[in-house]
């Protein structure tokens, strides 16, 4: 069976492209290579990928309807893990056209490609940053999300409604996965831990809101957020959206010291208020998704950052200390 993944390329779409090669898909990636941070690190994440014969790369833009059309007519996708977004709740706020143009407008694109070539099953990576500042702990899918806190977060919940929009209208069957702080080898060089460590690495300090005393965050490791994503592809029914998260909040000043134990390195911190777009804490309830998919995040923090540190160890740090 043919997969599309868009952002391929990038953190997580690099290890769903990986996941679908190694069960012997045909697996076409697309990604822009956008400068967000640098493509050359991308083109690495797909280095494994490009040595195996059911992998095609396509370099085009999500907002080229073009460049889409001649995709699904070329290769013909049963499935759709669209995962390419223009990703972050603070550097929306400088930028708000550019996320909506992204992560609306591309989302569009391919929903209205995907009916019209009667895909199989279309996932729509989201985020539980639509959850705002919520009370209510732990997060479920049946709560509210209609506070978003960023033109990000704004973004991707409108491209959740779209969704719905297509399912109810031709059938699409279509399901939305909320990712909670996915962190692993390949990780955004603007994410914990890549940032906290590489400034831990250089002896430069960082910014860790409120001290990192009270605030949580559900960190959830890229290969069990890989088995959600394809687990939800596998199992497509009717309109469903699903948290994939630990459901296990850690605090971040005990994330940093998990950090420096690991790396032998000091955290030089720079504390500040937390900033208007942050909740102090993220949960994922995973119970939907362990009813309907299996889903089950077995990856705790410790052995999780260790791997990291050993990826970053291998990919990264000798061009820091070189």
């Amino acid at each position: 069976m043919t997969y599309l993944v868009t952002g391929g390329a990038g953190f997580i779409g690099s290890h769903t492209v990986d996941a679908l090669l190694r069960r012997g898909e045909q697996v076409v990636c697309l990604d822009n290579f956008t400068s967000y941070y640098d493509p050359a690190r991308k083109r690495r994440n797909l280095a494994w990928a490009t040595t195996r014969p059911g992998f095609t790369l396509v370099e085009a833009d999500i907002r080229d309807a073009e460049a889409l059309a001649a995709i699904f007519a070329t290769h013909r996708p049963r499935c759709v893990a669209h995962l390419a977004a223009m990703p972050g709740p603070r550097p929306s706020i400088a930028n708000p056209a550019l996320y909506e143009q992204v992560n609306v407008g591309g989302t569009v694109h391919l929903l209205e490609l995907a009916r019209r070539h009667q895909v199989e099953a279309f996932l729509l990576a989201s985020t539980s940053s639509v959850y705002g500042r919520t009370p209510k702990l732990p997060f479920e899918e049946s709560d509210p999300t209609d506070r978003p806190l960023s033109p990000y977060a704004a973004t991707k919940k409108a491209a959740e409604v779209l969704g719905y929009t297509f399912h109810s209208l031709y059938g699409l069957p279509m399901s939305v996965v909320r990712f909670f702080t996915v962190y692993g080898p390949r990780g955004r060089p603007d994410m914990t831990p890549y940032l906290f460590v590489d400034r831990m690495v250089r002896g430069q300090p960082f910014v860790l809101f409120e001290h990192g005393v009270e605030l949580y965050r559900d960190y959830t490791y890229v290969d069990d957020i890989v088995a959600g994503v394809i687990a939800a592809l596998d199992q497509a029914r009717g309109y469903e959206i699903y948290n994939l998260g630990n459901a296990n909040p850690v605090e971040l000043r005990r994330f940093v010291a998990l950090l420096e134990q690991i790396t032998g390195r000091q955290a030089l911190i720079e504390a500040r208020p937390l900033p208007a777009t942050e909740p102090p804490i993220t949960f994922a309830s995973t119970e939907k998704a362990g009813r309907m998919l299996g889903f089950a995040a077995s990856t705790n923090v410790e052995t999780g950052l260790v791997r990291f540190w050993e990826w970053y160890q291998a990919e990264v740090l000798p061009s820091v200390t070189g």
